[in-house]
């Protein structure tokens, strides 16, 4: 099937291991071209709007869906690639609606978040995604509907200490800015646990001089934080007592775009599993500015793993992802969703 066949185009970009189209090379940028090319050879109006994102119009013009083609180093086939192709496939196959190609999504919803500036925004968006967790594979459910997207917050929290030689500080004398960055990765552990729904994640530590023979002076830690709505995300940010770079409010899922994508599913004979999204999406971006949105989740394999080369959707799950996609374009696009 051509969706399959446009994945593994996509995923051969870049070479090596994984998928490696991170936003800004030409990675991505041979990714963006691919997808013109196809929405050209869907009969569709292409154009580039002024941050680099791709659109691609039909006549009819009221729901819009897409998704990004930039990916993390060494990701999977899946993560935002999906959303692309399936778009491209649908809007053929209906022959309604138009579909958008975001620039830049894993550094921050960059291209969406330019998008959704601009004074005339679409009347709907349907976002298809992996669902890049566990929940719809352990409820036997080859698709899922995303009830709301998470908050983010990211910061920088700084340690500092006094570098010293490693072997003629005793230990009792130090001031170790490693330690007390390592006892901050614990508490934030333990601030996000009794806090439903929330994570907080310490992914990143730069450490200074960088030694082997030397005692951090200074080190540097990377924060995500995550919760389902701004009461229990304002709480677990005041916990880790961070100053945010880079906020995204949680944001729920309309009802009219859900309710097309439930009868789709229900027509099938498909089960409805409604849950929340844990990961931050273009579909998020738009929602917050207004736009009616829905998420259409793709039942993830190997645990729910994503982000990684053992990322696995399975194809029938894919082709069931397109047929209601499709269908919900159809439904939402003559006003019956």
């Amino acid at each position: 099937m051509r969706i399959h066949d446009r994945l593994d185009e996509l995923y051969a970009i870049g070479g090596g291991v994984g998928a490696n189209r991170v936003a800004g090379t030409s990675g991505e940028d041979r990714a963006h071209e691919l997808a013109a090319q196809w929405l050209e050879e869907a009969g569709l109006a292409v154009e580039v709007d002024s941050a680099g994102n791709l659109i691609g119009r039909s006549a009819e013009t009221s729901v819009w869906t897409g998704s990004h083609l930039d990916s993390v180093p060494f990701g999977g086939k899946f993560d935002g690639a999906l959303g692309v192709v399936a778009a491209i496939e649908a809007v053929e196959r209906v022959g309604r609606g138009v579909v958008v190609v975001f620039r830049d999504e894993e550094r921050g919803c960059v291209g969406s978040t330019a998008f959704a500036d601009r004074e005339l925004l679409p009347e709907c968006f349907l976002e298809v995604h992996i669902e890049q967790g566990p929940v719809l594979e352990r409820a036997s459910a080859p698709l899922g509907l995303a009830m709301g997207i998470v908050g983010i917050v990211r910061g920088e929290r700084t340690f500092e200490g006094r570098a010293g030689h490693a072997g003629t500080v005793p230990m009792l004398g130090r001031e170790d800015a490693l330690v007390a960055a390592a006892e901050y990765v614990l508490r934030a552990r333990a601030a996000a646990i009794p806090i439903e729904g929330a994570v907080a994640t310490v992914g990143q530590l730069d450490v200074e001089p960088g030694a082997v023979n030397v005692i951090p002076g200074r080190v540097r830690v990377s924060v995500d934080a995550r919760a389902p709505d701004r009461e229990r995300l304002d709480r677990l940010v005041a916990e880790l007592e961070l100053e945010a770079d880079f906020r995204m409010e949680p944001v729920p899922m309309a009802e009219r775009p859900m309710a097309a994508f439930r009868a789709e599913l229900q027509e099938r004979g498909l089960p409805v599993v409604e849950l929340p999204s844990g990961a931050g999406h273009d579909a998020s971006v738009l929602a917050a500015a207004g736009v009616p949105t829905a998420m259409l989740f793709v039942r993830s394999l190997n645990g729910g793993i994503s982000h990684s080369p053992q990322e696995e959707s399975a194809p029938e799950d894919v082709e069931l992802a397109l047929e209601v996609l499709a269908g919900a374009i159809g439904r939402l696009a003559e006003g019956a969703g």
